[in-house]
């Protein structure tokens, strides 16, 4: 059967989530698992679940899998019972303390996902795109956190400036936080129409919609904590993979490509390279393959595949 944790009894299992999100380099990244024989292997954003089907489509008896998604609405995407499947419903940072729940010393894979998925941005009511007049939530877990209207209202005009320009790469941060500052005087800013009220007036028309997917970004990552989560569970996932386990990761944004690049090459977040005493890198992994972007025929399709990145790397042995 399938195991949950912090399950509804009212949700309803289905067979299909394409509406939901459509699994980028769905063959790519799975293959790159190079599925064995009685292995365990995770998927640490289960989403739509398309990724865990076509993992569990592979997977051969003595096998197992094992999904996170912390978002209540991506557990209704779950199918049929498996024996072979387990659902978490968890922040994937807590990957280490869940596989000691569930008794599990070693992996054998690990696939992640870090796109939003279309779900969050065709929601009206989750505030995650501008293109809908709707509170500013854009939190992935509704049961806790701060919404991004709270990030507004109470963070200082320095720190706010700080996340629109580390996380969203914004030139005008400082007058972006300022506007923001100087507006919430006169009226907090609940909604997404109260935000681009606000800061619309400092885009260029021709940039206006790529600058603001840049700031909604930014706040996005600030509210789920992104960059910090995907630190954690690469540590973690480094500590479980057994060697020749492999790690599979699409990334969709400089930000969190520049973290699995520099964990995959130097075996930390920053990148920094360690030498032995012949000036070979110290690393836990070795590159599997080389840097994989959708096909043409793929962005066609799926336009919201047009920034993704898959990097595939192997646990060394000890």
């Amino acid at each position: 059967m399938i195991m949950y944790t912090d399950t509804s009894k009212d949700i309803q299992p289905i067979t299909t989530a394409q509406g939901y999100h459509v699994p980028v380099l769905l063959d790519e990244s799975v293959s790159g698992l190079d599925i064995k024989p009685g292995g365990i292997y995770v998927d640490v954003t289960f989403g739509g679940g398309g990724h865990s089907r076509e993992i569990l489509r592979r997977l051969p008896e003595g096998a197992h899998l094992y999904s996170f998604d912390q978002d209540a609405d991506a557990e209704r995407n779950i199918g049929a019972p498996d024996k072979k499947f387990t659902f978490v419903r968890s922040n994937f940072r807590y990957l280490k303390n869940w596989m000691r729940y569930y008794g599990v010393d070693h992996i054998d894979g690990l696939l992640a996902d870090l796109g939003v998925s279309s779900h969050h941005f065709d929601d009206a009511e989750r505030g995650f795109s501008f293109r809908f007049d709707a509170p500013l939530d854009m939190r992935m877990n509704k049961r806790a956190g701060q919404t991004a209207a709270d990030i507004l209202n109470n963070y200082d005009e320095a720190r706010l400036a700080d996340i629109f320009y580390i996380y969203g790469e914004m030139k005008n941060s400082r007058r972006i936080a300022a506007a923001v500052a100087k507006a919430r005087q006169t009226a907090p800013i609940n909604t997404t129409s109260d935000f681009l009220a606000v800061v619309e007036p400092m885009f260029k028309r021709e940039r206006e919609k790529k600058d603001m997917a840049r700031l909604f970004q930014a706040l996005r990552i600030e509210v789920n904590h992104e960059m910090d989560a995907l630190r954690e569970m690469l540590a973690a996932a480094t500590q479980l993979l057994a060697p020749g386990g492999r790690l599979s990761v699409i990334t969709y944004h400089s930000l969190e490509d520049r973290i699995v690049k520099n964990v995959m090459k130097a075996g930390n977040p920053e990148g920094k390279v360690e030498q032995d005493f012949f000036g070979h890198i110290n690393t836990p992994y070795r590159m599997v393959e080389k840097l994989i972007i959708p096909s043409e025929e793929e962005q066609q399709s799926n336009p919201r595949s047009r920034s993704a990145k898959l990097r595939v790397a192997e646990r060394k042995g000890e």
